[in-house]
């Protein structure tokens, strides 16, 4: 299991480098008893959600009302294997923390993220995902910005990333880096058998 780090191979990984310090960290149950002035501010997106509405995005952070055959259409269409949605169900039961787009118009998913974690120290995000169709939208960018937010509210620090090596640049503004204090991960890689 990766806990911190990067894959030098593909799939490439990135680490957030947070600037929160993990015995400072407080979780929001726990932020009354700290002054004004130590307490967590409020998110600042570069997009909204009040504009992500007006524009006629929904954010859900639950699985309800996911379509999963449309789902696995946004992962085809940006190169990903289609997947058996009886394990994309599964994988869902088994995510700490998601985020989907809903397009109101057409009642479909356009974007989508998800993390999985120990729920304490350490969490990897995965199938990070926008409809070709509504890139260049800001959808990304807010899927991550509210992802990681989630995350760290949860007094998690160490957030490492599951990425397609052509995508890596979009994350480093986001406070992704590669190979964090010279850190590298490995990969357990199955080796097919010979069929005769």
């Amino acid at each position: 299991m990766l806990l911190r780090g990067t894959i030098s191979t593909p799939p490439a990984s990135l680490r957030l480098k947070s600037n929160l310090n993990p015995q400072n960290s407080v979780t929001q149950s726990s932020q009354a008893a700290f002054p004004a002035a130590m307490q967590r501010k409020p998110p600042s997106y570069s997009i909204s959600d009040e504009d992500l509405k007006s524009r006629g995005f929904l954010l859900r952070r639950t699985p309800e009302g996911l379509n999963l055959d449309q789902l696995n259409s946004v992962f085809v269409a940006v190169g990903f294997p289609r997947r058996d949605t009886a394990k994309i169900e599964v994988a869902l039961e088994h995510t700490d923390a998601l985020l989907w787009v809903e397009y109101e118009k057409t009642r479909r998913p356009v974007a989508f993220g998800r993390a999985t974690g120990d729920g304490v120290f350490n969490a990897i995000i995965w199938d990070v995902v926008v409809d070709p169709s509504f890139q260049s939208c800001g959808l990304g960018k807010a899927v991550m910005e509210r992802l990681i937010e989630d995350l760290q509210a949860k007094g998690i620090c160490n957030i490492a990333l599951y990425s397609e090596p052509r995508v890596l640049g979009f994350y480093r503004p986001l406070g992704f880096v590669s190979d964090p204090d010279g850190i590298k991960g490995m990969v357990f890689i199955r080796k097919q058998r010979n069929k005769k």
